[in-house]
């Protein structure tokens, strides 16, 4: 592999004591000069926040507006879009642009939460309530009061919990485990999904009444694959946050590796994009573009076998290969939980009950 090309050592050793703060899509700090080479496309919500990458995608500028409106009312929002798209960095944006800004912001993923403990664990317990309750607690509504609570994953949150979600909405309070009477919540409730909710409304798996109080504004975040135009901007951005990290040069793509980048369908996103020129600065490489695997003879519509355990398989040890055995970054790129990794993991590592290998 190749390894990097001489760099600029001013930029590198003046932000070298920064370190980014939040998740892999979340803002990260930057100076104004990181700013000035962005561009136009390091706008932020109203042009007024150079710190994360908007992009120029018409778009994401149309979702920045609503998602100034939504803070504004403090209204229910509804985020669609593919894993990896920034739905959660959204979530926070609008957050930090509203009144609420200085309140709690509670993230719950709706598909890890403990199916046995799910309904203390959103709306709180009283003392007693169930075996091992020895104490009361408030719950994540309670908890949020006054602040935002992000619901990812909403279309995981089992059925019979969604009418109780419904009542948050509806009436504002919740019903903790144990307690005799109802308690009001104030909070901004926000979800995300990657789920096509219309359909699980007409499977039976989601409630009707809840996906249209949820969504009293939708927004649909595009894949990266529908914004080449701002994958440029955010090798840039990237690469300048990955410099600062770790102390080497910043990375320009050659014009044929830049066009490479921007041919690629990245079903990762742009959590697999940043993770790419992230694992290039660990292994102070070049950034290297994702294998893709090779269709075989015998399959249907590009696919190397039909066997779905089998593809399941290689999807896993695919993963894992990009990542280099990395299994919390091997779940985020298939758009599973790491428990749900782990699990399938396990389920890996069991004798082979036969399918087709390929």
């Amino acid at each position: 592999m190749k390894q990097f090309p001489s760099f600029d050592r001013t930029i590198a050793s003046d932000r070298a004591s920064r370190q980014p703060r939040g998740g892999s899509l979340d803002p990260a700090v930057t100076s104004s000069e990181t700013a000035a080479v962005v561009g136009s496309a390091g706008a932020a919500v109203g042009d007024a926040d150079p710190n994360w990458l908007l992009g120029d995608n018409p778009v994401m500028r149309r979702i920045a507006r609503s998602i100034d409106r939504a803070a504004e009312v403090e209204c229910t929002v509804l985020l669609r879009g593919e894993t990896g798209t920034g739905k959660e960095m959204w979530a926070r944006l609008l957050h930090r642009s509203g009144p609420r800004s200085g309140r709690a912001f509670i993230p719950v993923n709706c598909a890890a939460l403990t199916p046995s403990l799910v309904e203390s664990q959103l709306f709180g317990h009283e003392q007693g309530a169930f075996t091992g309750a020895k104490g009361r607690t408030l719950g994540v509504f309670r908890a949020a009061q006054g602040g935002v609570v992000f619901l990812d994953e909403i279309g995981e949150m089992p059925l019979e919990l969604q009418p109780k979600l419904l009542r948050v909405l509806q009436q504002r309070e919740v019903m903790p485990v144990g307690a005799e009477h109802p308690v009001s919540v104030d909070v901004q409730v926000i979800a995300a999904t990657n789920r096509d909710l219309e359909k699980e409304v007409e499977q039976g798996r989601f409630r009707e009444d809840l996906y249209y109080r949820l969504n009293m504004i939708e927004l649909r975040v595009p894949s990266l694959r529908e914004r080449i135009e701002d994958i440029p901007a955010f090798i840039e951005f990237f690469s300048r946050k990955c410099a600062a990290r770790y102390r080497l040069p910043v990375w320009r793509p050659s014009a044929d590796v830049l066009a490479r980048f921007c041919e690629f369908p990245w079903p990762g996103n742009v959590r697999q994009l940043e993770h790419v020129i992230e694992q290039g600065y660990v292994l102070q490489v070049e950034p290297q573009l994702p294998t893709r695997p090779t269709p075989v003879s015998g399959g249907s519509a590009g696919l190397p076998c039909l066997d779905l355990a089998t593809l399941r398989e290689r999807a896993i040890r695919q993963a894992l290969e990009v990542t280099r055995g990395h299994k919390a970054r091997a779940a985020q790129l298939l758009g599973v939980h790491a428990n749900t990794m782990t699990r399938l993991l396990k389920e890996l590592d069991r004798p082979a009950t036969g399918g087709d290998a390929g």
